[in-house]
Parts: C-alpha cells; structure tokens; sequence
C-alpha cells in the first residue's frame, strides 16, 4: 500500500467514525494571533503545545525557516490576511535552533537536483532570468538574526498596520523552550 492509499484509508476511517467533530473550531482564531513557525517535523505540535494553544487559537503559517522570503510573496500575504480578513490582532515570528535552513548546502541541494534530473540548461535559463538561484535556495546564519529580520521586515512593509504587535521567539526543538527575542508589544504605533 502506498503513502498516499493508507492515509486515504484512514481518512475514509475518519469520517465515518466522526473523529472530526473533536476538532471542530471556528475559521477565526480564538487567541486572534497568526503563527509564523518552520516547517520542522519535530514542530509539528510542538510549535503550538509548547506555547499553551489548541487547535483553533491561531492562525498557523508554515515554511523552510519560517522566514519571509519576499515582501509580496505567500507568507507575507498569509499574515496580511490573518490580520486583515480573518480576525487575528497580533503576530508571532517563531524560528528554532537546529534549523536546516540555517546549515542549507545550496551547492549539495542544486546537485541533488541535477542527479534527479534537473538540467544545467533549465538552471542556466532561470538565472539568465534574472533568479539567484543560491540566493532563493538559500537559508540563513542565525537563527536570531533571521527571526529578528523578520519582524522588521512585516513592521516596514507598507501594507502593514504597525498597531498590531509582531513578537519573535525562538523554541528549541528538543525540549519546546522558547526564547523571546522580540516583544512586540513595545514595538507597535498608537
């Protein structure tokens, strides 16, 4: 059976035994908070347990480092609308120690590509593009500095309603400590 048939089993399971109802929570998050953390599988229910919260207290944004990559990209956008749309009235930027982006080989990962069958020509074209391959692979030094970047970076963004507190916190992976880095609240514009 493959990855995706025993998840549709069990999900088939699911329904019928009504698990969901256990779940079942309101679009707008309880705790009216967005929570930008790493796509880490030690995170998983980590990120959230380790700071008191059940399922449906905040919005939950998830990548490779928690970071903003571009100003206008998904993740921004995502943040915008919790605050926006969806009833959130402050944001948590949550890195870990132990992140792999912040060891990220982008020459081992670009070659990874090539030996599963991504030409030097497609990569050629993007960066004739104009695309900095290493730059958009890439990770990041600090885990701090990255956390920290990344609350100036929503702070300054134009769109950004800088009355609403940006915290950055970063949780160790093994042990759910979290360390505050940026309180938010002595940041926001009244």
């Amino acid at each position: 059976m493959t990855l995706l048939s025993s998840m549709l089993e069990f999900n088939k399971n699911f329904v019928e035994n009504k698990d969901y109802e256990q779940y079942a929570t309101s679009k707008v998050p309880a705790m009216k908070a967005v929570l930008l953390t790493c796509m880490d599988t030690r995170l998983q229910e980590l990120s959230t347990k380790a700071l008191g919260l059940k399922n449906g207290d905040v919005k939950t944004v998830k990548n490779a480092g928690a970071t903003i990559t571009h100003p206008y990209g998904s993740t921004m956008r995502s943040l915008l609308v919790g605050i926006y749309a969806l009833g959130a009235e402050e944001i948590i930027i949550m890195g870990h120690k132990d992140c792999g982006m912040g060891s990220l080989d982008v020459e081992k990962v670009k070659s990874t590509m090539k030996d599963r069958g991504i030409k030097q020509e497609v990569m050629d074209i993007i960066i004739h593009s104009g695309i900095d391959v290493d730059h958009f692979l890439g990770g990041f030094n600090d885990v701090y500095e990255n956390v920290q970047e990344n609350v100036k970076l929503v702070y300054n963004h134009p769109l950004f309603d800088r009355s609403v507190p940006v915290h950055g916190l970063v949780i160790e992976p093994h042990t759910g400590e979290v360390e505050l880095l940026v309180n938010g609240y002595d940041h926001v514009e009244k």
